[in-house]
């Protein structure tokens, strides 16, 4: 629904930022059966983005900015058990699909070239939000424990908002930032064998045609 919202009330889509994310204690389903982190965090933003990126690629030069975080580099992605149904750890999830965004970052990025358009993610810091505050147990304790020593999300968004609208980034692509710096993300990440079969992988559970050709070896 809002990839029609956002199709039929823009003509043009320069810059799109994926950011909603959330950290779950319990294991939960969506209405498609799909493990509710995996869903929230990776999929989705996934889906959203090739619903888009016809428009987007029409309206370049564009951006287009994933939210991830440091936790990617504890991620790893099993493919025989991407809903973590064998063994679940909230935070463990999260990381898992922290790792994803980047994956598909880079995966798009490669895509993209040529088209004027560029793909970026970034780790926005530890910052006061609800993030894992709708837990119960030791990890809502903990969280509202540091909750008033972390940044305000005022300056986590600095990089975000950096990346949307700084002129050099239009110079670069398939990057990884924090702090308005780019940074070096972890070698899983930049696995292309693991990262082509993620977007494989999350087309057919997306329910998506394949939007563009595969990386070309």
């Amino acid at each position: 629904r809002l990839a029609h919202h956002l199709l039929a009330t823009y003509p043009g889509i320069k810059i799109l930022v994926n950011n909603a994310g959330a950290i779950f204690n319990d294991r939960q389903l969506t209405a498609d059966g799909i493990e509710h982190t995996f869903a929230l965090n990776h999929l989705a933003p996934f889906h959203l983005t090739l619903l888009l990126l016809e428009r987007i690629v029409a309206s370049a030069p564009a951006r287009i900015i994933t939210v991830s975080s440091a936790g990617h580099t504890q991620g790893r992605i099993r493919f025989d058990d991407l809903g973590a149904a064998g063994n679940y750890h909230g935070f463990v999830q999260y990381c898992n699909t922290k790792l994803g965004n980047l994956l598909f970052t880079y995966a798009l990025a490669r895509r993209l070239e040529g088209t004027g358009v560029v793909a970026h993610a970034l780790h926005p810091g530890v910052f006061r939000s609800r993030l894992g505050m709708d837990n119960r147990g030791l990890v809502r304790s903990l969280w509202k424990w540091v909750h008033p020593i972390m940044s305000s999300p005022e300056r986590a968004a600095e990089t975000t908002i950096y990346l949307a609208s700084a002129p050099e980034v239009e110079e670069v692509n398939g990057s990884y930032w924090s702090r308005c710096r780019p940074r070096k993300s972890s070698r899983r990440s930049h696995d292309r064998e693991v990262g082509e079969r993620l977007w494989r992988v999350s087309e057919e559970l997306a329910g998506l045609v394949p939007s563009l050709p595969p990386e070309p070896k």
